[in-house]
């Protein structure tokens, strides 16, 4: 099984986990997830008032240098220890 299809199969996972992950686990979540499928984070950070899309931005911003693949192989063991 490739990584592409390991990666696939833990964003489909996260789906049905037990219980829902606590917001910073999210927002790991939400950067692996990124990061493995869109590379560096790009455009400018989000203003003041939104204050969820600068979490997430910063989130992500955390991972600029990291490989998609390690973040690939990141995002599906973040999403094996939650099982």
């Amino acid at each position: 099984m490739s990584l592409q299809d390991q990666f696939d199969a833990a964003v489909a996972g996260s789906k049905q986990l037990p219980e829902r992950p606590d917001n910073m686990t999210l927002l790991k979540l939400y950067a692996l997830f990124k990061q493995g499928s869109s590379g560096d984070v790009e455009g400018s950070r989000p203003g003041f008032t939104d204050m969820v899309g600068r979490a997430k931005w910063d989130a992500w911003n955390e991972l600029k240098g990291q490989s998609q693949d390690e973040a690939k192989q990141s995002y599906i063991d973040l999403i094996e220890s939650l099982k």
